[in-house]
């Protein structure tokens, strides 16, 4: 059934785009594709294309939300000797990983793969930068026996494991300040792949948008294929401090309150409307930091979800931990939890 347009003039959203020359890596769009066509983007793929076939070790960095654990599975995709599964572990609860990992030392069997069903996968140790120091010495060792058991087997024997770990904190500063392990961070560290923020790839909203809108449209049955100008604008004066994981629960929410095929202004949330490009909102003080900024936003979300800091979490596309230490961080100076 058709339906009018509203008044205000609307985004039609760019269609989806042809497949590659047929045998490329990137031919078909999957869902690990990595979206977007702006510099930062363009730069991320092409880095992950020359890093997939062969890496070994990879520590992909980004705030909360920009896409890591999307990075890491393009990575296992693309690599040529990767024909086991993905695994993925949170880094602050690894009780599972390291006791597999203890169960490969000292025995006459063959060694089990690190964790399990890795064998010739890939490991994904998310959130790497909250793993108790503690932890992060048995990991140490764990990785050091499992290299050594390796080397001394046949080339047809060995059970390879890639290793990608993620971090949203700059694991040079922690480890220089001795809240992670030196020899860890040389281990994980041998290539780094940083993944932006989305308030310095603003460009690609449209992009995402027909991405998540096609897939929203599959999942709940919805007709949703246009942008209303205006909302589109408030999307892209705002900084997305829960980036591409805020994005898409903000165009999920949206589709499943639009009745028609135009997402309008009134089916977004209330944004705090800084621009991506560092410019406040006419009034307010220039000198305003993004850390005050996005303590305001949780501060508000967390407000409008009654003090519940698990959806909280889910709605900022944050870890709950992440939320706890934001919230610990801003309680001194601005008081957060007694403005909830």
């Amino acid at each position: 059934m058709s339906i009018s347009r509203s008044a205000a003039s609307c985004l039609t959203l760019p269609p989806p785009e042809p497949p590659g020359p047929s045998g490329s890596p990137l031919a078909e769009r999957s869902e690990f594709e990595i979206v977007g066509s702006s510099a930062v983007m363009k730069r991320l793929r092409l880095k992950v294309r020359r890093i997939g076939p062969h890496f070994r070790t990879v520590l992909v960095s980004g705030e909360a939300g920009t896409g890591k654990e999307l990075v890491a599975r393009k990575l296992h995709a693309m690599n040529l000797g990767a024909s086991g599964p993905f695994v993925a572990c949170h880094a602050t609860a690894p009780e599972d990983l390291l006791a597999e990992c203890a169960a490969n030392g000292g025995s006459a069997d063959p060694p089990r793969p690190l964790m399990k069903g890795s064998q010739r996968g890939t490991l994904f140790l998310d959130g790497i930068n909250e793993m108790p120091l503690e932890e992060q010495g048995r990991l140490v060792g764990a990785l050091k026996k499992h290299e050594l058991m390796q080397s001394r087997l046949e080339a047809s024997q060995r059970m390879d494991l890639r290793l990608i770990a993620s971090t949203s904190e700059d694991l040079r500063i922690l480890a220089s300040t001795g809240r992670f392990r030196q020899d860890l961070y040389q281990l994980l560290a041998t290539v780094d792949i940083a993944v932006p923020p989305l308030r310095e790839r603003i460009e690609d909203l449209p992009e995402l948008a027909r991405c998540f809108l096609d897939r929203f449209a599959m999942c709940y049955g919805r007709n949703v294929r246009e942008i209303e100008d205006e909302a589109m604008n408030r999307m892209q004066r705002y900084c997305w401090p829960g980036n591409v994981r805020e994005f898409e629960s903000v165009l999920r929410n949206g589709v499943l309150q639009s009745e028609g095929a135009v997402l309008e202004s009134h089916h977004l949330p209330v944004f705090t409307e800084v621009s991506g490009l560092g410019e406040p909102a006419p009034g307010t003080d220039r000198s305003v930091r993004l850390q005050d900024v996005v303590e305001q936003h949780v501060l508000r979300v967390l407000k409008d979800c009654r003090g519940n800091k698990l959806r909280t979490a889910e709605v900022l596309g944050i870890s709950r931990s992440t939320l706890y230490r934001m919230l610990d961080a801003g309680a001194p100076t601005g008081n957060v939890r007694a403005q909830v």
